[in-house]
């Protein structure tokens, strides 16, 4: 061995799924901005927060949404934003406008925006059933004793 260089055993835990307390948390969209609830909620369900964070495990928490249908975005993105579609035929493109979405499907809404920041991979189809989004503010998870969730 060099002189002046001393070995150690450093070992790099990875947390795993078993490891993981998984927590419930509500949280109220009312009055919340679209993009800022997203990131959040993405951060919470990707276990980011957690200062075990492993990028490649889900480690994250389960999030409950409730009052989908008053989020509210700024500027002039609410008339301006649109949800296209296509049908894999050609001419198969459709397109929604934010106000038309918000009417019919408010919960796809914010389930779109956190999907979109979370990875586009096995593990990203597993942390999106994490999240559970409802119109109302009535939930049906009360058994899970889920804590409110305050975001800044």
């Amino acid at each position: 061995m060099k002189a002046g260089i001393k070995k150690t055993n450093r070992v790099t835990k990875f947390a795993t799924r078993s490891e993981n307390g998984e927590k419930w948390h509500v949280v109220d969209a009312e009055g919340k901005i679209l993009g800022r609830l997203a990131s959040e909620v993405a951060k919470r369900i990707r276990g980011k927060h957690n200062p075990m964070y492993t990028p490649n495990a889900d480690i994250g928490d389960w999030v409950v949404v409730v009052n989908a249908e008053k989020v509210r975005m700024t500027g002039k993105r609410e008339s301006q934003k649109e949800y296209l579609t296509h049908s894999l035929y050609p001419g198969g493109q459709k397109s929604r406008s934010y106000r038309e979405m918000i009417e019919k499907h408010p919960d796809r809404v914010i389930k779109l925006a956190v999907k979109r920041m979370l990875p586009k991979t096995r593990l990203g189809t597993t942390l999106i059933k994490k999240l559970k989004v409802y119109k109302g503010p009535e939930h049906p998870h009360s058994a899970q004793k889920p804590a409110a969730l305050e975001l800044k």
